[in-house]
């Protein structure tokens, strides 16, 4: 009989467990350390636990456009909404499509229910204005006698534009105080660069002559250069109510983010264009000059608006010489123009990729010929989700008590290692739950309290497979250590199997389905993976480690590995002796 290799293990043999327990031992510290660290240490809770408002649309076609409810524009609705609901000062809310034609808007407690439905519920409204006079988005603040008005905002460099490009939005300020009202009352008396009135996209305005100015009264010019001059671009909510429940065909005041978290105000003249007469436009790079643009193409009636306010726009001076594009009152874009344009129009500037493709599918948005209705409203008072939530976790707290019941019941002292490695499956849920909140804005939801509920019995059932693979083992008449590493591979390869079914599962359920479903098959997805972790990480090097333990080791009645109970049969070492002449020596790690 050939002798063995030197350095050969039996198979499944862990010759340092401690390594295992080490290296669980530093990612258990490592998140619940930046749990701590990050402030957040309880998981974000779902609409139907934590309270609130839970808003269903259904997107409607225009007759004949059927094809318009489609993946991409049920995206580009989803970040308007988006854009409505953080304009309401909601943090934590969710918004997301259900299915090819719903979008699911939920809204955490302390949200004004009505408000919130007025703002998802509503299509949205896109208008091309001249600008009048932009300055920082600060309130203005009178200066000190004898002096001059000198700005106060630094200007940003200006974006290049040449040709048929339009240049990207720079805050260019303006005067402040009274020099800044002296301006803004003969903005406001001037007559406007294109033919004022209520723009459509069946109206076709005129492309020549002198404009008619219509005048504007003074108490009312008194009341916008106000508030204008008042405007605090800084406040959330006076930013989303600067540009509400003004009429296309009168002036409005807008704030426009230049940059994160720095805002410009602006005041506008009427609505020349609308959102409708743009019939495509799109972010994408220009190849020729490696730069990021955003191309506008026009319906026939809106060719000729935007001929008529580029004609006028293009001879004035800055910022006279730019308009706004303003989505639900707020600013987006206030290129300047260059020359006259009409079919067809390019901005460009300091885009990068996301920055072209979101402004493209802002301005595609007011040409989609799309509506949405509500369906259905449900509240859910924070008594309610309180109560949910508790009965969730009474459930789960059975669930586990059964379980442990039955473990301790059957398997007596091994029941140790199957609390222990449950505790530790528990708190690495818990602590990633807890980081996947702020991180990628994971709820935790009842549904997802069901799926932390079955992973209980998903776990427990990879121990009992060891367990079982173990006993067996020990039936054959081997002693514990060996036992316990011949068993590792094949319980290995069971409960790899029988994990990747159930992961599988979650996967398929979450791609499949939509809403709080997904948040049944998110966990049990995770509590799947950390299964594997735990059991190997853990459970089995804490079993090779007990294994040299007395306790265990020599099969104590309460070990639940008494060779009696599981009648086990003779050692196997003495049945090799009889054949010991005839087989030549036994390996010793066969024994």
């Amino acid at each position: 009989m050939a002798a063995p290799k030197k350095g050969r293990r039996p198979a499944g043999g862990q010759s340092r467990p401690g390594r295992a327990l080490a290296l669980i031992l530093i990612a258990m510290v490592a998140l619940t350390g930046g749990m701590f660290w990050s402030g957040h240490t309880t998981p974000r809770l779902g609409i139907d636990l934590a309270g609130g408002t839970s808003i269903t649309l259904k997107a409607k076609a225009e007759p004949g456009q059927e094809s318009a409810v489609n993946e991409t524009n049920m995206n580009t609705a989803v970040g308007i909404i988006e854009r409505r609901v953080n304009g309401l000062g909601v943090s934590e809310a969710e918004v997301q499509t259900q299915g090819k034609e719903n979008i699911i808007v939920n809204i955490p407690r302390g949200t004004n229910e009505k408000q919130a439905r007025e703002q998802v519920g509503t299509t949205a409204q896109l208008y091309f204005r001249p600008v009048l006079a932009v300055t920082n988005g600060g309130p203005a603040v009178a200066p000190s006698a004898g002096s001059s008005g000198s700005p106060s905002a630094t200007p940003k460099p200006s974006s290049s534009a040449s040709g048929s490009t339009v240049g990207e939005k720079s805050a260019t300020p303006t005067a402040t105080g009274s020099a800044q009202g002296r301006a803004l009352t003969e903005a406001l008396k001037a007559p406007s660069p294109t033919p004022t009135g209520k723009a459509s996209s069946t109206a076709t305005p005129k492309a020549t002559g002198t404009p008619t100015a219509t005048p504007t009264p003074d108490a009312a010019t008194a009341a916008l250069e106000k508030k204008y001059t008042s405007l605090n671009c800084l406040d959330p909510k006076q930013r989303s109510a600067a540009g509400q429940g003004v009429k296309p065909s009168e002036p409005a005041v807008a704030c426009g983010e230049d940059a994160p978290g720095v805002w410009s105000k602006y005041l506008l003249g009427p609505a020349e264009v609308e959102g409708r007469d743009v019939d495509d436009a799109k972010g994408q790079l220009d190849q020729q000059r490696g730069m990021w643009i955003v191309t506008m193409d026009f319906t026939d009636a809106g060719s000729k608006k935007f001929q008529a306010i580029t004609g006028k726009l293009s001879s004035q001076a800055d910022p006279q010489n730019r308009f706004a594009i303003v989505l639900d009152g707020e600013v987006v874009s206030a290129p300047s123009v260059r020359q006259t344009l009409s079919a067809s129009a390019e901005i460009s500037g300091n885009f990068n990729q996301q920055s072209a493709q979101d402004l493209g599918n802002i301005l595609s948005y007011g040409a989609l010929p799309l509506t949405f209705e509500t369906q259905s409203v449900d509240t859910v008072t924070a008594a309610l989700g309180g109560d949910q939530l508790e009965a969730g976790l009474i459930a789960g707290a059975i669930g586990l008590g059964l379980v442990i019941i039955y473990l301790v019941a059957y398997y007596r002292g091994l029941s140790l290692i199957a609390i222990l490695s449950l505790g530790v499956s528990a708190l690495l849920t818990y602590v990633i739950m807890a980081l996947l909140g702020p991180a990628i804005g994971f709820a935790l939801n009842l549904p997802a309290v069901c799926g932390a509920i079955v992973a209980i019995g998903i776990t427990a059932d990879s121990f009992i497979v060891y367990f079982e693979r173990i006993r067996d083992e020990l039936r054959e008449g081997r002693t514990l250590r060996p036992a316990v590493e011949r068993a590792w591979p094949r319980a290995r390869r069971t409960i790899l199997v029988s994990d990747f079914v159930s992961f599988l599962a979650a996967a398929v359920l979450f791609i499949v389905t939509v809403g709080k479903v997904q948040g049944f098959a998110f966990t049990l997805g995770l509590t799947t993976l950390l299964d594997v972790v735990v059991v190997f990480l853990f459970t089995k090097p804490v079993m090779t480690l007990l294994a040299r333990t007395k306790f265990f080791g020599e099969g104590h009645a309460w070990s639940g590995l008494d060779p009696k109970r599981l009648g086990a049969k003779p050692p196997l070492r003495s049945s090799r002796r009889a054949h010991a002449s005839a087989a030549g020596p036994v390996d010793p790690k066969e024994a």
